[in-house]
Parts: structure tokens; sequence; C-alpha cells
């Protein structure tokens, strides 16, 4: 088995086709990340190259889980917020390549997502997922505690409508304080 690695993510043409594929892939699989089926190539590597430039101005951090030389999976950490929110972070696009689902994929990126938000300062962490379908029992196991649901909240990627489910969960500094 190769070694696995997380690391940042790079606006290079190879990480950027592997982005892409693997958000066209999440789409078509009913993956509720923001973009409807079907995705062209196109608006995929526009996006990665949207963020990927936000991620190098500091106002997010695009973490890849690498198996060898292929990308297994990616999470976003949103860091660019205003000034009476410098204190929280936000979790998205969280994806796995399907042939490398449920090998713990998933919950290294988090952690790792996690982790990066506790070393800059953030004591909370917010997420959403579609209420069908979505991730939320990797986030219950995860420590989050479910907030509410917004009913209607998103079109799925392959149409109708789906709800969204709030999550938080204190970190660092503020979770210390709890204990």
């Amino acid at each position: 088995m190769n070694s696995l690695e997380i690391r940042a993510l790079r606006d290079d043409a190879a990480t950027i086709a592997m982005l892409t594929d693997l958000l066209i892939e999440t789409v078509a699989a009913g993956g509720s990340v923001s973009f409807m089926h079907p995705l062209s190539a196109e608006d995929a590597r526009e996006f990665w190259r949207k963020s990927l430039a936000a991620a190098a101005r500091g106002e997010r951090a695009v973490l890849g889980l690498w198996q060898g030389e292929v990308l297994a999976g990616t999470v976003t950490l949103l860091l660019d917020f205003p000034p009476n929110q410098p204190h929280r972070a936000e979790i998205a696009k969280l994806m796995t390549g399907r042939n490398h689902r449920g090998k713990g994929i998933a919950t290294a990126l988090m952690r790792a997502a996690e982790n990066l938000a506790v070393d800059k300062g953030r004591t909370l962490l917010v997420l959403d997922t579609a209420s069908e379908e979505g991730a939320a029992g990797l986030y219950e196991k995860l420590g989050f505690t479910l907030a509410g649901e917004i009913p209607d909240f998103a079109l799925k990627p392959q149409g109708g409508l789906t709800g969204t489910l709030i999550y938080w969960k204190r970190i660092g500094a503020a979770a210390d304080r709890l204990s």
C-alpha cells in the first residue's frame, strides 16, 4: 500500500486535473457540493483555480490526501470571515474519490482541517451537509453538534430539493475550557 500524506494543495496542472476529475465524479454521484450535473470540466477547473488562488491569499486552505501520486480526497477550510468572526472557520467541499471511500480518508481530512483551524487560532468550526445522502453520520462521529435543519435549502445535483443540516464544534482553546 502506498503511503498516505495530507498536504495543502497548490495550483499546478496535475493537481487541477485531479481536483477537476474528483469534483465531476462527486457531482455525478449525487454529492451536494454546490454544483449541478452534468458539470463541465471547464467549470470544475475554474472553480478549483479560484479556490486555490483564494488559498494562496490565505482566505482558505485546500487540503488533499495523497495515496502515492493519486489524490484520494480533499477538504477546504474557509478562513476569511468578517471582523466580528475571527474565531471561526468553516468546513467545505469534503470529497473522497469513489475508489477510496470507506478507508478513513474523510476522517483523516477532517482531523487535519480541524488541527489547521486550531493552529490558526480558531475556536469554532461550522459546516453544512445535505439532509439526504450527506455525511451527517461522519460529522457526528467526529464530535459535531447538529444545530438544525433548513428544509429545501438546495437543489440536488440531479434535480429536486434537499434540506441542509447545520453543524458546529468547539475546538482548540474553547474545547479545552469545557474539558
